[in-house]
């Protein structure tokens, strides 16, 4: 039942009605309007559905849609006669646990106001992808199904953890001195920002800078793709690392930036440092990278005229960064995968994301897979750079994927050339489906 403290209130769209108010509208025309369900839970975080008058009894519940209208393609599947809702994340934030809740309170929202759906599916794109694996995973009497877009599905400690190793490790290499912030960010987040991003350009200029980066995106697995640079070609070592250099901190929503902020934030929130390089051995970090970027290394650490094991022992003999225990037994609960999925599962995902690196859906797939669940999952990739950058086609091709695996109880074949097929049907943008393998996941 929904807390009582809930305000809820029901809301037909008046667009319509007032559109059709000049021409002698006949009485039922309202009643063929959308019907908004809305409110704050208890929280006071906002929630919103939209729920079409021809209903087909399936809702989706979304971490990011109370804030904004509709997509264009959360607008097509309302158009078809889903309900489509969710909340925000503006008071929970990375209290990615509470954030889970809210998923399930609004539902209980929306049912106590619609009735109750035949089907809910967690859908959500960067946190909202991680909220709907998590949500999905911990209430499966709720959830009958998950499209996670972009989410970083290695959970909350590793991916914190590889994110360290990255700044560590140009840390080290680029500020010998300690100036720039690795772990302890400071509230001015646009400074530590900037600091980092002009210490990273000016490095880019010479070739000794754009090796050292190359290592610590290589042992980062950054992607290298960038908005400018897509898919370079190993053998062309400087478009590569350009291109290592773009989503570090050269194209917009740099990886460089949003580690400082999301750090500072993290660590605020769960009340001390949840990261850790402690015994970490970056010789074998680097050996755990892809062939391909060792060699890209390798390369331009010959052409630099530096070598690679001075540097890798520098960056060993480095003061380690320690953790907090209790905080990371916070991180974690908030929260690390644990592969245990008992509804179909969709992970939907652009190889060249630069925050939620691909290399993460790596360590997803095998928890599932040791957890007995591989037949549950299927993971699809997007040849693109940046954040969640997919068209509505691509994300309305992976949501049919699995909203046919939950009509027919079977999967459908998800082949790169099948998907792009269904995408350029729907006209709604670019279909760039490709077969991938994500390197293996290195902490």
């Amino acid at each position: 039942m929904p807390h009582p403290l809930r305000m809820t209130r029901v809301v037909i769209a008046a667009a319509a009605a007032v559109a059709l108010c000049t021409t002698a509208a006949p009485a039922f025309a309202a009643e063929e309007a959308d019907q908004v369900v809305e409110g704050q839970l208890a929280d006071s975080t906002a929630y919103r559905f939209v729920v079409p008058t021809d209903w087909n009894g399936t809702v989706f519940v979304n971490l990011d849609f109370a804030g904004g209208s509709p997509s264009q393609a959360q607008q097509e599947l309302i158009d078809r006669g889903y309900a489509y809702g969710g909340t925000t994340r503006n008071v929970t934030g990375w209290r990615l646990s509470d954030a889970v809740e809210n998923q399930i309170e609004a539902l209980d929202a929306f049912t106590a106001a619609v009735g109750e759906p035949e089907r809910t599916i967690a859908m959500g794109n960067s946190m909202g992808g991680m909220i709907a694996a998590t949500t999905g995973e911990l209430h499966p009497d709720r959830i009958d199904g998950v499209l996670a877009g972009c989410g970083g599905l290695s959970g909350t400690v590793s991916q914190w953890n590889q994110k360290l190793d990255t700044v560590y490790v140009l840390a080290r290499l680029l500020d010998p001195e300690g100036t720039l912030p690795v772990e302890d960010v400071p509230a001015d987040i646009e400074s530590a920002r900037g600091a980092w991003l002009a210490r990273l350009a000016e490095a880019q200029q010479a070739p000794e800078g754009r090796a050292r980066i190359a290592l610590a995106a290589a042992i980062g697995q950054l992607p290298a793709w960038s908005q400018s640079i897509a898919d370079p070609d190993r053998r062309d070592v400087e478009s590569y690392q350009a291109a290592w250099y773009g989503a570090l901190a050269g194209d917009p929503l740099p990886y460089i930036g949003q580690a400082m902020s999301s750090r500072h934030t993290s660590t605020v929130v769960f009340g001390g440092m949840p990261s850790w390089n402690t015994g970490i051995d970056y010789v074998e970090q680097l050996r755990k990278a892809s062939a391909e970027s060792r060699h890209v290394v390798a390369d331009l650490y010959k052409a630099a005229g530096l070598s690679l094991d001075e540097d890798l022992a520098t960056v060993n003999a480095g003061e380690r960064v320690e953790a907090d225990p209790a905080a990371v037994e916070r991180f974690a609960a908030s929260y690390e995968f644990t592969g245990e999925i008992s509804v179909p599962t969709v992970t939907l995902n652009n190889v060249g994301d630069q925050i939620s690196t691909v290399a993460q859906q790596q360590e997803y797939e095998e928890r599932v897979r040791r957890a007995g669940n591989a037949s549950l999952l299927r993971q699809t990739y997007v040849a693109s750079a940046g954040h969640c950058n997919f068209t509505a086609a691509e994300t309305l091709a992976a949501t049919e994927l699995l909203l046919d695996r939950l009509d027919t109880g079977h999967w459908r074949s998800a082949v790169a050339s099948q998907l792009n097929r269904a995408a350029e049907e729907l006209d709604m943008g670019d279909a760039r489906f490709i077969m991938y393998q994500p390197d293996r996941f290195n902490r």
